[in-house]
């Protein structure tokens, strides 16, 4: 029963998983790692976050978490030799903005990214971000505040203050 379960959540949630871990490293080939390494942590604890409730913001917070300690390791910061990869995409943006938007996402600092990752693209609340972080609401709002003046002054740049291409 527990395998049925655990297998019927990953199917459900595999693809949004790997949006989520990309948002916040950048990389594709890093994002499945992420997501591989979440989802062999959340079966191993699987019963016990079930009965929790709470599964989805228990595998995001492994995601973040993963994240960052793999950010900390010397020969992780060398960069993937795949130049001009254009990974999984959002839907309903043209290539154009979307590579832009991504860009502009990878500039900012690993705690930005992780606000904006979790508030505007996974939809969680102030709350809810600052649970799955780990800090307080206040840091949340800050965070998000700078990552998005950041992200509009890299995409007016880029885009024009009317958001036309150039």
């Amino acid at each position: 029963m527990r395998d049925k379960e655990f297998s019927e959540y990953v199917a459900q949630r595999r693809t949004q998983l790997r949006r989520i871990a990309y948002l916040v490293c950048g990389d594709v080939h890093k994002a499945e790692d992420l997501v591989q390494t979440a989802l062999m942590k959340l079966y191993v604890a699987w019963t016990k976050v079930q009965r929790g409730g709470n599964v989805d913001a228990y595998v995001r917070r492994i995601i973040v978490n993963s994240a960052i300690d793999e950010s900390r390791r010397p020969w992780r910061r060398e960069d993937a030799g795949l130049e001009g990869l254009d990974p999984m995409a959002a839907e309903g943006l043209a290539v154009e903005d979307r590579r832009a938007l991504m860009e502009a996402l990878a500039t900012l600092p690993l705690g930005q990214r992780r606000v904006v990752v979790l508030r505007y693209f996974v939809g969680l609340t102030i709350e809810e971000t600052a649970a799955d972080l780990n800090c307080s609401t206040g840091t949340v709002k800050s965070q998000s505040n700078r990552a998005l003046t950041r992200l509009n002054d890299l995409l007016t740049a880029e885009f024009g203050a009317l958001g036309g291409h150039r």
